[in-house]
């Protein structure tokens, strides 16, 4: 499992996580809301599905016995989406 990881807006709007170190590829997980609940969360998604994601890999994290922490996620701040 990579050290860091990246949460990303990809051009389709779907919040995805990758390893940090790995630019190209699939994301290892990829989180879709319906236009409603983007409506809903007006631009507040990116930040609910940060909050799911790292949540997951928290979990991960314990059940494998590694600790997770909050440096170890990175959110782009000047390319939120990739092409």
């Amino acid at each position: 499992m990579a050290r860091f990881f990246e949460i990303v807006e990809l051009s389709n709007g779907d919040i995805a996580l990758r390893r940090a170190d790995e630019q190209e590829g699939d994301a290892l997980v990829r989180i879709h809301f319906s236009d409603d609940a983007k409506a809903s969360l007006q631009e507040h998604h990116l930040d609910v599905a940060r909050v799911m994601l790292e949540a997951g890999v928290r979990l991960v994290g314990e059940l494998s016995g590694m600790e997770v922490e909050s440096d170890d996620f990175d959110v782009p701040e000047q390319d939120k989406r990739l092409h």
